[in-house]
């Protein structure tokens, strides 16, 4: 039995100070041999930076997936080239500098990740997210002993469909990107770990990683604010997956999170 930990959106400096603080523990309490990250919204709550990069890699990260925000730091477009743990969504234009996907392996296991964008309610120009994870799935069926799908999407009904639709052909089907975590966490019929999303790694004081009062006054005027990075109640969430060796299928899934200054 192999462990796998997906760690959900890193917000902030918040985010990297408990990933840095928290994840060397988890892991060797806990036993993981794969951990992957979700670091869209690492440098200031929007996009990631190559340095932000490597101090996620070197707190005991062993792969970066990004979302709708990786093109929101200036010059990472210049820089995503060069780092060989990161990848960009698959589903994104072939033009599009960066890895469409990483494979990490751990006591001869390899495991594949990539991450879908959905579309519903998404402002950004992408590939169907069912026809890209098939694309995808063929392409690295035999180069992988399991894979990791992500789906970093606004709908629920976006991310549980095509958890349905790649039930039993991917270990499993990940869901990121609202930073709330939800409570649907489950193995599918056919063996694939599923759950809507695995929440956020920030400050939970806050309206999704940002401070409270910019944003609700937003919402009342409409008019443009500044949204800063809250600092209070940060948590580190993920799902935290068992995987059976010999068949590559997800026996568990769970959600775990965990508070700063919190055990594992």
């Amino acid at each position: 039995m192999l462990k796998l930990l997906f760690i959900g959106d890193i917000v902030g400096r918040p985010g990297r100070d408990i990933l840095a603080d928290r994840l060397p523990r988890i892991r060797t309490e806990r036993s993981i041999d794969f951990v992957i990250a979700n670091g869209e919204n690492a440098a200031a709550g929007a996009g990631i930076t190559g340095s932000i990069a490597k101090s996620i890699l070197e707190s005991g990260v062993d792969a970066i997936t990004l979302g709708d925000h990786v093109w929101d730091q200036r010059g990472w477009e210049n820089e995503i080239g060069q780092m060989e743990r990161v990848c960009r969504p698959a589903n994104l234009p072939k033009s599009c500098p960066g890895w469409d996907h990483l494979i990490i392996e751990a006591r001869g296991f390899r495991v594949a990740v990539f991450t879908v964008l959905g579309r519903t309610f998404m402002n950004v120009k992408a590939e169907c997210p069912f026809l890209a994870a098939d694309r995808m799935i063929e392409q690295l069926r035999a180069q992988a002993d399991a894979i990791i799908v992500e789906i970093h999407a606004e709908a629920t009904s976006e991310k549980q469909a095509l958890g349905w639709h790649l039930d039993g052909r991917v270990t499993a089907v990940l869901g990121t990107h609202t930073h709330v975590p939800t409570a649907d966490a489950a193995v599918l019929p056919k063996g694939t770990a599923f759950i809507c999303d695995v929440g956020m790694t920030g400050p939970y004081a806050s309206v999704l990683g940002r401070e409270v009062a910019p944003v609700v006054e937003r919402f009342i005027d409409g008019m443009p604010r500044r949204f800063d990075v809250a600092t209070g109640d940060v948590r580190l969430s993920g799902a935290l997956i068992e995987i059976s060796a010999s068949k590559a299928s997800a026996q568990k899934i769970e959600l775990l999170t965990v508070r700063m200054g919190q055990n594992g």
